[in-house]
């Protein structure tokens, strides 16, 4: 008889999370202990048109799955035999696919920072754009999943017996699990009534369609199946999840869950997280929303969160991208340069002058009043978007008693440039020492699938 404890010796059981990002698709894969065992990303399959349009076919956001899997299977190759135990989804908000009965895809999913939706939504009824922000604790723009539902209506698109699934859901449910939402993700698309946790009969009334749009609800980490074997043999047979919305996993990852702190995590879009014991209520959600800013449900059940965010590393991607700088050492290069001027650089007061970082400006804009190094026009964008989130900071005060110290996260978080701006406007800043804080939180979230205890 074999010894199946040296077995479990010889091949440890592994978990895998998947971090749908709005730049890159991640993939990390952890053992038993939490120790990155392999990892890989791929780019996100935008498909980008005039005027800042930017949407996904789910064939080709599926096809990038299926890459990024074989990439890390070729990596454990080397390492383990053994097929994933459990298997974790995140990624961004906002953007969704419809489903039809079959499942397949009936319409492309709209990145979150897609414009398309603004006639839409100013086309409500009255009540139901004057509660949107109390109702569902988000500010009424073209950002939120219903502006783009109804756009898609509008061009013709019959809702009816379609159903609505998050990026994540819908990884999920290709890879053989089932057709849910999960609450912290379902909170970002404008159908959900906040203080209830399910959909709301009026925003529902609004497009047209019934709650049959929206398939059961769950909270984050919970059982979601099992993967079939259509993604191949190493990810057949693992205990699926959904982990939840990015940053929320990113920051349940790093345990910065106290009620007293920032979490802020620097992607293409720059969002600070501020965790709550319980909702604020529909007057405190209202006015928070006119400083642009979230109350929504926590990946964590019972918890809710404040998420404020601007578009700080979608401005600072463009700069790299005008100034020429596509690889990492041109960006290091250019971190070097901006170190070396004072935070508020060397230039006259007004300069450069720049907009956009606000989630509801949908257009970076650069006024050069003089000749302007890349460098002090990086330092600009920074100094823009310290003065937002500064004025998102004040907003949250007015609600909740201030914070007393921040963790930053994120991949431009690894700028010393941006670490630098970031202190002048966050309490106590520490850094993640994580690279992929989404991925492995996921990660986590799968292997808490499947074992009673887990180490911290």
């Amino acid at each position: 008889m074999q010894d199946t404890g040296d077995m479990d010796a010889a091949e440890p059981r592994l978990h895998g999370g998947i971090d749908l990002g709005s730049t890159g698709i991640k993939m990390l894969v952890i053992d038993d202990s939490g120790a990155e065992i392999a990892g890989a990303q791929v780019p996100t399959p935008w498909r980008v048109g005039a005027g800042g349009t930017t949407d996904i076919d789910a064939d080709d956001l599926l096809s990038a799955v299926r890459t990024l899997m074989d990439l890390v299977d070729a990596e454990l190759a080397a390492v383990s035999s053994a097929p994933l135990t459990s298997l974790a989804v995140a990624g961004m908000g906002e953007t969704g696919i419809l489903i039809d009965a079959d499942g397949a895809a009936a319409a492309p999913g709209f990145a979150w920072f897609d414009p398309r939706g603004w006639e839409q939504i100013a086309a409500f009824p009255a009540e139901v754009r004057e509660e949107f922000a109390g109702r569902t604790g988000l500010p009424l723009g073209a950002q939120v999943s219903v502006a783009k539902l109804a756009w898609l209506r509008d061009q013709g698109t019959d809702l009816a017996g379609l159903r609505w699934l998050d990026l994540p859901e819908f990884v999920v449910a290709a890879l053989g699990g089932d057709v849910a939402l999960e609450l912290s993700l379902a909170s970002r698309t404008g159908l959900i009534d906040q203080d209830s946790g399910a959909a709301w009969p009026a925003m529902l009334d609004a497009l047209g369609v019934t709650v049959d749009l929206l398939p059961p609800l769950r909270g984050g980490g919970t059982a979601w199946g099992t993967a079939s074997t259509a993604f191949g043999p190493r990810v057949a047979g693992a205990a699926l999840t959904v982990a939840g919305h990015d940053h929320l996993v990113a920051a349940q990852a790093n345990g910065t869950l106290d009620a007293d702190g920032y979490h802020v995590s620097l992607g293409t879009a720059e969002v600070l997280l501020r965790v709550l014991d319980e909702p604020l209520g529909f007057a405190a959600r209202r006015r928070l929303a006119d400083a642009l800013i979230n109350e929504v449900r926590h990946v964590v059940p019972g918890k809710h969160v404040l998420v404020a965010g601007v578009k700080t590393g979608l401005l600072l991607r463009r700069v790299l991208h005008a100034a020429g700088i596509g690889d990492r050492a041109g960006r290091d290069a250019l971190d070097a340069a901006v170190m070396t001027l004072p935070v508020e650089g060397e230039l006259p007061p007004g300069a450069i002058e720049v907009t956009g970082a606000r989630n509801d400006d949908g257009v970076l804009r650069l006024t050069l009043h003089a000749e302007a190094s890349p460098a002090e026009i990086f330092g600009a964008v920074l100094r823009h978007s310290n003065d937002e989130i500064a004025a998102l900071i004040a907003a949250m005060d007015r609600e909740v008693a201030p914070a007393t110290h921040a963790t930053l996260t994120g991949g431009w978080a690894g700028m010393a440039s941006v670490r630098r701006a970031r202190c002048e406007v966050l309490p106590n800043v520490a850094l993640s020492t994580r690279e992929q804080d989404v991925a492995w939180g996921a990660a986590d979230r799968a292997r808490r699938l499947v074992t009673a205890s887990v180490p911290s």
